[in-house]
């Protein structure tokens, strides 16, 4: 892992100059950093981001069992993201880290950080891994194994839950940032995008919706079926698209799909078995009841549940809006 120290090192000595606080040079010996802090991304002995960090928001945000997250970019000094030809896909250069905090608020309100996923830019790759924060909040600690943490909280609507909270392990975030082999971002896609006010020279161009992803849960531009297709595009399409870990399936949700088959509707199962039951569709128009779809999105039991990493309960709200997308079908 030489190569992962001295890229994000050369990124590190032209920082300096400009006075960020980054991520020291490692011995040799070491494959990764071991605690959170040595990245330099926040101020000592608490999660509060350095200036150097670029925070951002998600249009349409992935679901992890009603997590709260802070997403944040660290960029080389002197250096620009670009946006590619691709849909929209932003490409970031070497030495980029993204940052992205989970936690839950506690008794008071105040967000408590479970954990921290970095993504690394290195030589062109990709590198995923999870940190876990110490109770005390003053670091978190490389989890290369993952780990489960219960967590008891209280959601926006006042429902008390219990949650076994998994932080994945590093192989796990191969599944679903997978694309054709390589670890790619899933959420920050120009159309997904929303950089905060006062950052936008580091694009190439004001960051705009020109793709038409639309916030599922008020966006009021949105139709029922362009919130249905956001959320399955930014929940499930990261897996299920040509190119991803789920492409034997021939499910595909991405936005951009057109063919109803690919989307699911009156396409029968790849294999049968228990994610199935007995079951015939993955969607049946006017039916989510006999959609296997709903039936894997309202399960937690392996095997059956969908998405199978990333939660450890139902998505209530997501389940209820494809409910809606699927009764309002021709039948």
């Amino acid at each position: 892992m030489r190569l992962l120290l001295a890229a994000l090192a050369c990124g590190a000595v032209a920082a300096a100059a400009h006075g960020d606080t980054v991520m020291p040079v490692e011995p040799a010996t070491k494959s990764y950093p071991t605690r959170l802090s040595e990245y330099g991304l926040f101020q000592t002995g608490t999660s509060k981001p350095n200036p150097a960090l670029v925070p951002y928001t998600l249009n349409t945000p992935l679901f992890s069992d009603y997590a709260e997250k802070q997403r944040f970019i660290r960029l080389p000094a002197g250096k620009k993201i670009a946006i590619g030809p691709e849909n929209g896909k932003l490409i970031f250069p070497d030495g980029t880290i993204l940052v992205k905090n989970f936690g839950y608020p506690d008794s008071k309100g105040a967000l408590k950080l479970i954990e921290t996923r970095l993504l690394l830019r290195v030589n062109g790759d990709w590198v995923a891994l999870p940190y876990v924060w110490r109770g005390d909040g003053s670091d978190a600690d490389l989890k290369l194994a993952g780990a489960r943490i219960p967590v008891d909280t209280v959601l926006a609507d006042g429902r008390k839950v219990k949650i076994s909270y998994a932080v994945p392990n590093k192989n796990q975030c191969k599944l679903c940032h997978g694309e054709a082999g390589a670890v790619v971002p899933i959420g920050p896609r120009l159309e997904n995008i929303t950089i905060s006010s006062g950052y936008e020279t580091l694009f190439p161009e004001r960051l705009k919706s020109r793709y038409g992803s639309f916030d599922w849960r008020s966006d009021p531009r949105a139709s029922l079926n362009d919130r249905a297709r956001s959320y399955l595009d930014i929940n499930c399409a990261h897996c299920h698209n040509p190119k991803g870990s789920a492409s034997n399936s021939g499910l595909f949700l991405g936005r951009n799909v057109t063919s109803a088959i690919e989307l699911g509707i009156g396409k029968r199962p790849v294999a049968a078995g228990r994610g199935a039951g007995d079951l015939t569709f993955v969607i049946e128009p006017g039916h989510p009841e006999r959609s296997i779809l709903l039936q894997r999105m309202k399960s937690v039991e392996p095997g059956i549940a969908m998405p199978e990493l990333g939660r450890a309960t139902v998505h209530a709200e997501g389940v209820a809006l494809l409910e809606s997308w699927i009764n309002a079908m021709e039948d």
